[in-house]
């Protein structure tokens, strides 16, 4: 029943990656690939019936936490608790945005509303890249599992390293890349034309400045990253959108994975004691509480997927960024 329940958190943090991802990727990329009004329009309706239903998985990957492992909730919301809290404020800035940017009249209200996107989107992308190296290298946790430490160095040192600062820009690449290879795959015209050619950029120079970081730190799961970016690129480069759309979302969810299960059944560890790190089975809830999760997660999990793919079907048509004739 614990492994049920971390494989659903994985699933959860999975789909919020992949799904918010290109949407953050589109959001930075709208000022740049978008030369007038009519274009920067098209690219925010490629998400446009998207994006709050992707949001959802955030609120489930850390409901679902609450609820089936309450002491790694404890553990991270605490030791995080600052930048969590400016990471909400972003996404409520990025929304605002994207609801009120059809609500006023004319070009310069909209210029304004895409700017706000773009910044929000790059800085929450930048942030959860920083967030995401914390599951790896843990926290300051004492033998009660609780953080230790006081004041802003407890919340703020964690994301301010040189991981954090590598974390931060991987992020930022991959999210560029599926906002490149989405919109390639979802629009037609001028902006299919520059985010095919963005994207086959993004993905060779990411695939070069990943192979340096994966010899730089001996890691196969960086180098198998940098193998994925630079497919994807190639398959951008030759007009094979859907694959290199698919490629990109591979490399993604693998990455989630593996952050995730980097130290096997230590969902947190201590940067104080090594024996003092949290455990799956010590953060879990009691077993009468998983069996009474499992009731409604068989029930609600299927239907929430099954909702959502039937959306994509429905709003499956490419977007015209060229102007077309009335």
């Amino acid at each position: 029943m614990i492994t049920f329940w971390f494989s659903v958190v994985v699933l959860a943090w999975v789909l919020f990656f992949v799904l918010e991802g290109f949407d953050f990727g589109v959001g930075v990329l709208g000022p740049l690939l978008g030369r007038d009004d009519h274009e920067r329009g098209a690219i925010v309706r490629t998400i446009g019936p998207f994006w709050d239903g992707n949001e959802v998985w955030l609120v489930a990957a850390i409901g679902v936490t609450f609820a089936a492992f309450p002491a790694w909730y404890a553990a991270l919301l605490s030791g995080l608790y600052l930048p969590v809290a400016v990471l909400l404020l972003l996404l409520a800035v990025r929304g605002v945005a994207l609801e009120f940017r059809g609500k006023g009249d004319g070009e310069r209200w909209r210029r304004r509303c895409d700017i706000f996107l773009a910044v929000s989107s790059a800085a929450i992308v930048l942030l959860w890249g920083a967030l995401l190296t914390v599951f790896v290298r843990g926290l300051a946790l004492g033998p009660d599992g609780s953080v230790t430490g006081s004041g802003l160095n407890r919340s703020l040192s964690p994301v301010l390293t040189w991981q954090s600062l590598v974390g931060a820009g991987a992020a930022l690449l991959a999210a560029l890349l599926l906002g490149a290879t989405f919109l390639a795959l979802r629009t037609s015209g001028p902006v299919r034309r520059r985010a095919r050619d963005l994207a086959r950029w993004l993905g060779t120079g990411g695939a070069v400045a990943l192979v340096l970081i994966g010899f730089g730190t001996a890691s196969r799961t960086v180098l198998a990253a940098a193998a994925l970016s630079l497919a994807a690129g190639l398959l951008a480069r030759h007009g094979r959108e859907a694959l290199a759309f698919a490629t990109t979302v591979v490399g993604v969810a693998g990455a989630v994975v593996a952050v995730l299960t980097a130290n096997g059944s230590v969902v947190l560890p201590s940067t104080l004691n090594g024996s003092w790190s949290l455990t799956m089975s010590a953060a879990a809830a009691t077993p009468s509480a998983l069996s009474l999760l499992t009731v409604f997660g068989v029930i609600i999990l299927p239907g929430v997927l099954a909702y959502q793919a039937y959306s994509y079907f429905v709003f499956r048509r490419r977007v015209a960024s060229e102007r077309v004739p009335s």
